[in-house]
């Protein structure tokens, strides 16, 4: 199927669910967030999973505060990977949103600075962090993180689940199941803590990721900061280890831009 063909599925799917999603994306005292189950027909979503690459056809992205396998050259991979990224990029889903969400200005990212596909296997996991504030170029602001997972028969005792950190880093977390066929968007900004719990399961979790951004900040700050991790309660070494790397690389990348630190996670479509 074509990228217009997987987009008009969505709309169709998220069009009758505007109200109730509305509803759920601006409950007060939390990360602003909402869920759609079964978002395209099960048979496309398992052939989606079934054209996800081989690890060794992905970058692995390991430090303290995450381990993960990522793919962003989506022409290095079978065709209806990119479809499906590109899907979500679909004027009708992007107004769908922006109305679900109230965020003005909403446009994707034709380049996927930091989306396009991710794997995450046994023992991999993401600690709390925000994600970077800005468009690769520190023009527009992060506004929605979007995650389609594809991993059939999923589920949240394999672990692998994003949490929403209502509260910050240090409190209690909110989970939601990383379930085959569910769609999970979710808002950027100097609050929004998630993290990915370790995955205990000998198996793959398979997601699609896309990024909207907008000319104007969701909460009003203008800030720049990179991808911040922090420890989850309890790992008092590692978050203030966390802290200070954050702070040095915010400042660096502030300063120098892409000039000397070019994020390699964007896609080259000129090969």
């Amino acid at each position: 199927m074509t990228r217009t063909e997987i987009g008009a599925l969505i709309v169709s799917r998220l069009a009758p669910l505007q109200d109730a999603l509305r509803s759920e994306f601006s409950v007060p005292g939390r990360v602003g967030s909402f869920v759609v189950d079964n978002l395209l027909p099960a048979d496309l979503a398992r052939q989606i999973y079934a054209a996800f690459p081989a690890d060794s056809d992905l970058v692995r992205k390991k430090n303290l505060g995450q381990d993960k396998l990522v793919g962003v050259q989506m022409d290095r991979y079978p065709r209806i990977l990119e479809e499906t990224v590109y899907a979500f990029q679909h004027p009708g889903i992007v107004e769908l949103i922006a109305r679900i969400t109230a965020i003005e200005g909403l446009f994707p990212d034709e380049h996927l600075y930091a989306g396009g596909i991710s794997v995450m296997c046994k023992e991999h996991y993401l600690n709390p962090h925000l994600d970077n504030s800005h468009d690769k170029d520190q023009r527009n602001y992060r506004a929605l993180n979007l995650l389609y997972y594809v991993t059939p028969d999923w589920c949240e005792e394999n672990g692998g689940n994003l949490e929403l950190w209502d509260r910050g880093p240090q409190e209690l977390q909110r989970t939601l199941t990383s379930a085959f066929n569910r769609l999970v968007v979710m808002v950027t900004n100097k609050t929004s803590w998630h993290s990915v719990s370790q995955v205990k399961a000998d198996s793959r979790r398979c997601c699609v990721s896309n990024y909207y951004f907008s000319p104007q900040p969701v909460d009003n700050d203008s800030s720049y900061h990179v991808t911040s991790f922090r420890g989850r309660p309890g790992e008092t070494l590692k978050d203030l280890a966390m802290q200070s790397d954050n702070f040095l690389r915010t400042v660096v990348k502030k300063a120098v831009g892409e000039k000397l630190f070019k994020n390699p996670h964007v896609y080259k479509k000129d090969g």
